[in-house]
């Protein structure tokens, strides 16, 4: 009976490992299909919000398209014509159509 007993114990093991490497598979696609590219595109949008500089044209995410004459860490004044200021949250540009050139330090 004791012969039974240990090769259930070590049976036992075994099992648990081939119930959790599933869901250790299932993780790793997970990861790597869905929450690593999602990681990476978050990356790349903060980088383009922290880089906008006055003299950018942009695009909103409605579609408006203007040119920065105002930032602040939350807000972006934009020139959309020559007598239209609008002002946005930093958080609603989309793109960077034209990047101003950096100004030249004289």
């Amino acid at each position: 009976m004791s012969t039974y007993l240990a090769a259930a114990a070590e049976g036992g093991g075994q099992n648990i490992f081939n119930m959790i490497w599933p869901f250790i598979l299932m993780f790793a696609v997970f990861y790597f299909l869905l929450i690593r590219p999602q990681q990476k595109k978050q990356k790349q949008r903060s980088s383009l919000l922290s880089q906008l500089k006055k003299g950018d044209k942009i695009s909103t995410i409605g579609g408006l398209h203007g040119t920065i004459v105002e930032l602040t860490d939350d807000t972006v004044v934009l020139r959309v014509n020559d007598t239209t200021k609008l002002t946005f949250e930093r958080s609603a540009i989309n793109t960077v159509i034209n990047s101003a050139p950096a100004a030249s330090a004289e």
